[in-house]
């Protein structure tokens, strides 16, 4: 309570002084208490409150608030219970955790009862500071338990048999049945799988916010089901539920060469509503021979190839109780398997945000386009008025030709059409349903009437992952850089990273995968994407280890070095980003498996040149007669990565405490190292293949011997000097600048960054991409396109160069040791005539910064850390005597534990909070 005091004031300066005093009360009081730690966004196995999982011991995290510098946890309680009164009133407790001494807050493994199906469990959490002060308990959060024996599965898989197998174009199967609820309802959850894609209906809404379930996975290994909270679309007395099917990635297009039926040839239908009554009772609808089918306005729809819909051919009610469904036929039952069904640990797919178009073109052929203004994946909503029977076609695009017009040709055989056919409404909207494009520009055919931007809306579609990182720069083309590399991301990241979104493939390729792992984990949260697409990896890998070129395995194909070796290095990728160590657990035997099998190969040479490699794909390459490209052996990359897969396993097998694999694969290391050097290298450091990706490689998994490496860093250089710009493919684009930068060659490295012609990384912004390419000339400086068979303009491999951006540029470093940002090493390196940069990431632990600006003679490097972790902080040229932070000499600053002098600078070791530390330059 506030104490009123009456003042009798005869100065009116000092009445105004108080009167101030009396109106900043409120915020002063507000920053007392903001002041104070706070424990909030509790996520289980990194999602918030999720419903539906299988994971038997998942992991709880939490987030620490706190404006005190140097705040670290001492100590946390965890409780859970059934309900949320228990937990509350602290009674009838699943679990208590006590006080554990431990600064861990991130991943903490549940110990309570084994878990059991449908199971909620309500929790919160409580720490204590190093002054060993409690805060309040957070908020309480909860986790609801998925279906987690195949007994509990009670319905029956249901097909069409209205749906041919064979043919070319197959109408969407509709399913649907009607059931009597008893009385109110407290609680109902519906499972819902399929082979193929389904949309569920409840009483004549649709079920949940996702699109494109239930995913893409090895579907005859794993086939996940979702898991929807129905209890509010339901009613007491007659109720109606159904779903329509698509082709999908499970029997439609997929592959080269007219390929489908990869996995089956029949759409499926698996759904199983449970009730729970408020009186207790229970009761279970599902699946099986009582349910009816048809087909309806869903002619055609496929991934590649867009939708065909008629509207006049809508069903109204079809969903809703008391519909007239005489004329519907009766369903085939099928027992497929139901021990794969698997809850999903990967991240839904829904429609993210909204674009509207900037512009309507009318081509030198006289066709319509509308132009998007971003390169987009996803669909268009359409807006249209006009006779029943009209037919609208929209066909999506990513670029026009030099002259202006549609260019279709490096979409292969994929069609991206989308045709409506009006049934004469005052106003129709349309989404397609089970189908995606990738594109920029939208051919609009037969529009009724005059078309206006407010008819189209670009519905940007992709897995449901958090913003995570933002880079900016003083340099412009910097900044489209990092915006194309995000949309990249966007666009590729639709349930499997893949390598492109628009052609016949949009396939998860492994080595792009892997290279571009690290500047996703920065851009976006994708822990939980990644720990789902390694599942599906470990489950195609082949029995003698080899790794699949695409997961899930559609080409039955694989073993290639540098995409194989997505299996050990994505999973290292996500431990270091997010401390994740089970994930190193789960994958570790996958890791193991392609290491041997690399093993196998090289036998006792230890050298792996045998089998099918992609190489450096798409590397420089001319028609000059002298220099025809930079071209790397195979055999040299893949003994390369040999090395580097056994090196990761190493450390992986010392983090998991198997000494006795740490002793083997160590001296497997060891013989792989020698015979590289024996087979590639001379005694003077040159490399048997002399480009850019070679020497990257060599140096980048430390193959070079101690006494050799400045020499054999020099021989890079004078390669990137004498070309002016970068040689590199796939495998050697993500490493050039980092290995330059490691070795001191900072200038270098930023003139690669900032070459505006080709090839670079910003020549595609001068022909306006707004997402990264799949070739340095995609298009070329004449106008005109590269090949026609791979060319696509969405494709986000060369977007790795952003890592080198955050890490290095920046300055935002992680600590092998101390993973998941747990301890940050901020050492920013200024160049390339930049004067600002500033990063953010938003970490398990919360948001980092990384801000620095030359001006006035004076360089200013701000930095965030976040509660719960500490910091070293590189000042690059600061004499330490000069050095301020927030005003104050280092050695008065709070928060500032130690600093040193070191040759290239000064040291300066903090705890968390916001710093900004200023010196001359």
């Amino acid at each position: 309570m506030l104490k009123i005091i009456e003042f009798s004031f005869t100065d009116l300066h000092l009445a105004m002084k108080y009167f101030c005093l009396i109106l900043m009360l409120p915020v002063l009081l507000w920053a007392q208490s903001s002041s104070k730690p706070t424990v909030t966004n509790l996520r289980i196995e990194y999602k918030t409150n999720p419903v539906g999982i299988d994971v038997l011991q998942p992991r709880l995290s939490w987030l620490i608030l706190s404006t005190e510098r140097g705040f670290m946890q001492g100590a946390y309680q965890i409780q859970a219970a059934a309900s949320k009164e228990n937990l509350q009133k602290g009674k009838n407790l699943l679990w208590d955790s006590g006080k554990v001494p431990s600064d861990q807050s991130n991943q903490v493994g549940y110990a309570g009862p084994v878990l059991e199906t449908g199971q909620r469990v309500y929790w919160h959490v409580r720490i204590w500071d190093a002054k060993d002060k409690a805060t309040a308990w957070s908020e309480i959060a909860f986790w609801e338990m998925g279906l987690l024996k195949e007994s509990d599965w009670q319905a029956k898989w249901i097909e069409s048999e209205m749906v041919e197998g064979t043919d070319k174009s197959r109408p969407s199967p509709m399913f649907r049945k009607e059931f009597t609820l008893k009385g109110k309802v407290k609680t109902a959850r519906a499972y819902v799988t399929a082979h193929g894609l389904y949309e569920m209906e409840l009483n004549g809404q649709k079920t949940g916010d996702e699109v494109l379930t239930p995913g893409w996975t090895s579907y005859n290994k794993r086939l996940q089901y979702q898991t929807y909270d129905v209890t509010a679309q339901l009613k007491p007395g007659l109720n109606a539920m159904g779903a329509t099917l698509g082709n999908g990635w499970y029997c439609g297009f997929l592959g080269w060469q007219d390929k489908r039926d990869n996995y089956g040839t029949t759409p499926a239908l698996l759904l199983q509503l449970n009730v729970v009554y408020e009186n207790g009772q229970t009761e279970v609808f599902g699946t099986d021979e009582t349910w009816k089918t048809s087909t309806g306005p869903i002619l055609m729809s496929e991934i590649y190839h867009g939708e065909t819909y008629d509207a006049r051919l809508e069903i109204a009610g079809w969903s809703k109780p008391s519909f007239a469904d005489q004329n519907w036929k009766a369903v085939k039952v099928q027992s497929y398997p139901k021990n794969i069904l698997v809850a999903p640990p990967g991240l839904p797919v829904r429609k993210i945000q909204e674009i509207k178009p900037i512009e309507i073109i009318k081509t030198p052929k006289g066709e319509t386009v509308v132009d998007m203004g971003q390169n987009m994946v996803g669909w268009i909503r359409l807006k249209v008025q006009g006779p029943a029977g009209q037919t609208v076609k929209l066909v999506h695009f990513e670029v026009l030709d030099k002259e202006g017009n549609v260019y279709l040709e490096n979409l292969r055989a994929a069609k991206q059409t989308v045709t409506y056919t009006l049934k004469g409404a005052p106003q129709e909207i349309f989404e397609p349903h089970f189908t995606f494009q990738g594109f920029r520009y939208v051919m609009v055919e037969n529009f009724p009437g005059t078309l206006t931007l407010d008819n189209l809306t670009g519905i940007v579609v992709h897995s449901d992952m958090k913003l995570a990182g933002t880079f900016e720069c003083s340099n412009p083309m910097l900044n489209q850089l990092q915006h194309n590399i995000q949309w990249g991301q966007k666009g590729n990241f639709v349930d499997v990273p893949t390598d492109c979104p628009q052609r016949d493939e949009r396939m998860g390729w492994t080595g792009d995968a892997q290279v571009f792992a690290p500047t996703a984990c920065f851009n976006h949260d994708v822990a939980a994407f990644y720990t789902k697409w390694l599942r599906d990896l470990a489950a195609d890998q082949f029995e003698n280890g080899v790794v699949p070129h695409v997961i899930p395995d559609v080409l039955q194909d694989g073993g290639s070095a540098a995409w194989a070796d997505a299996s050990v290095v994505v999973p290292w990728t996500v431990y270091l980003y997010y401390g994740d160590k089970r994930v190193l657990e789960n994958q570790y035997e996958s890791m193991k498996r392609w290491v041997g099998y690399m093993q196998s190969q090289a036998g006792e040479t230890y050298l792996w040149n045998t089998g099918h490699h992609f190489g450096d794909w798409l590397a420089f390459a001319t028609n000059r007669s002298d220099y025809p490209g930079a071209t790397t052996d195979k055999d040299l990359i893949a003994t390369a990565y040999f090395a580097y897969s056994t090196s990761l396993v190493v450390k992986t097998a010392a983090i998991l405490g198997k000494q006795a694999d740490v002793e083997k694969y160590s001296a497997l290391l060891k013989n792989i190292k020698a015979a590289f050097q024996q087979e590639f290298m001379s005694p003077n450091g040159r490399l048997s293949s002399h480009t850019q990706t070679a020497y990257s490689l060599a140096l980048a998994f430390d193959l070079i011997p101690e006494n050799l490496r400045a020499r054999t860093a020099e021989r890079l250089v004078e390669d990137v000097r004498k070309f002016k710009h970068i040689t590199t493919g796939f495998v050697g684009a993500n490493l050039i600048c980092p290995v330059l930068g490691k070795f001191g060659y900072f200038d270098e490295a930023f003139m690669l960054l900032n070459r505006q012609k080709y090839p670079s990384w910003l020549y595609p912004i001068t022909k306006d991409a707004t997402t990264i390419w799949e070739r340095w000339d995609g298009i070329k400086p004449d106008g005109s396109f590269q090949d026609k068979g791979m060319n696509s303009f969405n494709h986000y491999a060369y977007g790795a160069i952003g890592e080198w951006l955050y890490r290095v540029v920046a300055g935002m470093e992680l600590d092998e040791k101390m993973p998941g940002y747990k301890h940050i090493v901020f050492q920013p390196h200024p160049g390339g005539e930049l004067t600002m940069v500033k990063a953010t990431h938003q970490s398990l632990y919360g948001q980092i910064l990384a801000a620095w600006n030359i001006a006035n003679g004076k360089f200013t490097y701000k930095i965030q850390v976040p509660p719960n972790t500490t910091a070293t902080v590189h000042l690059p040229k600061a004499k330490l005597e000069v050095v301020t932070e927030s005003g104050k000499t280092l050695s008065k600053a709070v928060g500032v534990s130690q600093s040193r002098q070191e040759s290239d600078g000064a040291v300066v070791e903090v705890g968390s909070g916001a710093y900004e530390f200023v010196y001359s330059w």
